[in-house]
């Protein structure tokens, strides 16, 4: 077991193993790549959206379908779209006056997957 001092914000820390923290701290992502993180996971806070994500992950729709399928209004789903499309977790696509709906990416419809299997242990 290896001890080494480090001098940090707060004061004079021990560190254990300092091999280990030394190897995690090289791989610490910056203060801007949490922030957004978390900006993403409070976007997916709200049930109303996840139910969105969650009907997007299933299929293609456009605002009515997914308003009536979660018995909402329009304008409702609307706003939690314009959210989701701003932290690209959907993207949609026009025919005509239609605008079609779809999850962004993969990396979503597999949160969704290990989000409910994480539940569902």
């Amino acid at each position: 077991m290896i001890v080494k001092k480090h001098e940090h914000d707060a004061g004079e820390v021990e560190f254990i193993h300092a091999e280990k923290a030394e190897s995690v701290r090289s791989m610490m992502r910056s203060d801007d790549q949490f922030f957004r993180f978390a900006e993403k996971i409070k976007t997916l806070g709200d049930p109303t959206r996840l139910k969105i994500l969650f009907a997007l992950s299933q299929a293609e729709l456009c605002v009515c379908d997914i308003a009536n399928l979660l018995c909402v209004s329009n304008s409702l789903i609307s706003h939690h779209l314009r959210l989701l499309k701003t932290m690209r977790l959907v993207r949609y696509r026009r025919e005509g006056k239609m605008a079609f709906y779809v999850l962004d990416d993969e990396h979503i419809r597999n949160i969704f997957t290990e989000g409910f299997n994480h539940i569902e242990e």
